[in-house]
């Protein structure tokens, strides 16, 4: 599936052809990428338009969601999506080793230094918010569980592109050149691979106000235990307070809370050592 700037993938786009290599399970899961902040609710013909599917099918896709309860009917024959997905998420938070190893770090850390902070998660092309501490309240709380990230804007993101492999990277350049190049990270892919290589060597990214007004993002990456990205932890710290720090010691800081997330992670928890005894 394509993906769009906010970094929600979307259903692919084009005439029926671009469907042919989809069997009926993956057009029925692609209804879930209809739903959206500003698409709420859905209808049969929306199922239509972007399956290229039957009115029968479009039908049977939503009957088939309904009975999962991941949607719901709702007025007007419009489909919202369903209690079952609330149920999921509690799972989710409850089973979820990535964000039980992250919270207690991130607990400290904040506190410690009075920094904001944001667990994203990486899957499928996609950057999503799934937890975060922010104690400062003089940044708008925009980031939430669940929110979809910038895939290409953001330094929570952009750690996480500089750590794929050689294939993930040339594939999102074939699919995202335009996108790519308006991110400033590279006109063709071997500017492409310098930019990575060079976040990649530096094991943390610096970004400014490209998401949220006023706001710096220092973040690092997270690994699994075979090292492939999984995921970045990220500080947001207002510019006037930024300017007031040390930026090799903000990168030794970000850089320290990620490697005691993943010693969590990995069964050999640790505190992140301080670097900065405190921000202000």
């Amino acid at each position: 599936m394509e993906e769009g700037h906010d970094g929600r993938a979307s259903a692919p786009s084009g005439s029926a052809d671009a469907w042919g290599g989809m069997n009926s399970l993956d057009k029925m899961l692609s209804i879930l990428d209809l739903f959206d902040g500003d698409t709420p609710a859905i209808t049969p013909e929306d199922v239509e338009r972007a399956t290229h599917a039957s009115r029968s099918s479009a039908y049977r896709y939503l009957q088939s969601l309904a009975d999962a309860g991941l949607v719901v009917q709702v007025s007007s024959g419009s489909y919202a999506l369903g209690a079952r997905i609330l149920e999921l998420d509690r799972l989710q938070r409850n089973s979820d080793e990535i964000l039980a190893a992250a919270r207690p770090v991130m607990d400290e850390v904040s506190v410690r230094l009075g920094f904001n902070m944001i667990l994203s998660r990486y899957y499928g092309n996609r950057v999503i918010c799934s937890h975060t501490a922010w104690p400062d309240a003089t940044l708008s709380a925009i980031y939430e569980r669940g929110r979809p990230l910038p895939l290409f804007f953001g330094a929570m993101a952009k750690v996480i592109l500089a750590n794929l492999s050689p294939y993930q990277l040339r594939n999102l350049m074939l699919k995202h050149v335009d996108e790519i190049r308006g991110a400033g990270l590279g006109g063709d892919w071997k500017e492409f691979r310098t930019v990575m290589a060079r976040l990649r060597r530096q094991k943390s990214c610096i970004t400014n106000a490209e998401i949220t007004p006023e706001s710096v993002g220092v973040a690092a990456a997270l690994f699994d235990a075979d090292d492939r990205v999984i995921g970045s932890i990220t500080f947001a710290i207002p510019q006037v307070v930024f300017s007031t720090l040390n930026e090799d010691a903000i990168r030794e800081e970000i850089v320290a809370t990620a490697q005691a997330i993943m010693r969590n992670l990995h069964g050999n928890p640790a505190a992140a050592e301080p670097v900065l005894a405190h921000a202000r």
